[in-house]
């Protein structure tokens, strides 16, 4: 059963945000978690702690919430955030961009105390955009409310050349609701991917894709195998079992330990800003 929850439906169409989301397709945003991402992702910051654009690291705080020079430059996309949720708790609003790319199943948080809660509400996107739970895989529609159920494995993927742009807020406190005002009826279900199941020959096929893996190639390889999921139905750490598999068919310990440790960093324990150097 999906965990994640689409809580309301926004008037998306009552916002005039093209001039806005091309403001964001030229911005140039860090890289803060790159270990994660595969082909064009980024994170680009709206509001923070202290209204700093060059702060992208993510953590929980206690203090009043500044809006960056970004923030400032999308006012239509600002004044969505004001009107239709509480500001209280609202502790990052930023904008994720995913163009021909996948993100590494992971679990948020895990190097914090208390996870917090994260909305996204896609602003661009399109059925080729598609998240992650578990084993479940589902589309995030335009203006959809989504609670991301951020303490169990997820992933999304995008392959259109189009950057998908999705609004994320993060809240203070794991346990308390946020209400979303002004919202609107939804007008279709939730959308449940349908995939087929992974066959023999193409499990094999895929573990002996890597038979020349190397040190170097390692990270390259490991989006192969992460975007399994996405069209065959398998749990998004399946993905991991597979590629530990892989490094040990090497021979080679090392790349073994390694592919053990990426797991252990996406969806076991890690620290606060620690990097995986492949």
């Amino acid at each position: 059963m999906l965990k994640s929850q689409r809580i309301a439906t926004l008037p998306i169409d009552s916002y005039d945000f093209a001039e806005e989301l091309s403001t964001i397709d030229a911005n140039d945003a860090g890289g803060e978690y790159d270990a994660f991402t595969f082909g064009s992702w980024s994170a680009h910051v709206l509001a923070n702690s202290g209204g700093s654009e060059e702060d992208t690291s993510f953590r929980p705080y206690e203090g009043q919430l500044g809006v960056t020079e970004l923030g400032r430059k999308l006012p239509g996309v600002m004044s969505m955030v004001t009107e239709h949720f509480p500001l209280e708790r609202l502790q990052w609003v930023r904008v994720f961009s995913l163009s021909d790319g996948i993100l590494a199943p992971h679990i948020d948080f895990l190097e914090f105390t208390e996870p917090g809660t994260r909305l996204q509400i896609p602003l661009r996107t399109d059925e080729d955009s598609l998240h992650s739970e578990n084993d479940i895989v589902y589309h995030l529609r335009r203006g959809e409310v989504w609670k991301i159920h951020t303490t169990v494995p997820h992933s999304a993927r995008s392959i259109s050349p189009t950057a998908r742009l999705s609004l994320c807020l993060d809240f203070a406190g794991a346990d308390e609701p946020v209400e979303v005002k002004n919202a609107v009826p939804a007008e279709q279900s939730v959308h449940i991917v349908s995939r087929p199941p992974v066959s023999e020959a193409e499990m094999e096929e895929l573990l002996s894709s890597t038979a020349g893996l190397t040190t170097s190639t390692m990270r390259a390889a490991f989006r192969r195998f992460a975007a399994v999921h996405f069209d065959r139905q398998s749990d998004a750490t399946a993905a991991f079992d597979w590629f530990v598999e892989a490094a040990e068919r090497t021979g080679d310990n090392a790349m073994a330990d390694k592919a053990r440790a990426f797991r252990t960093y996406c969806i076991e324990k890690r620290g606060y800003r620690e990097a995986f150097e492949w």
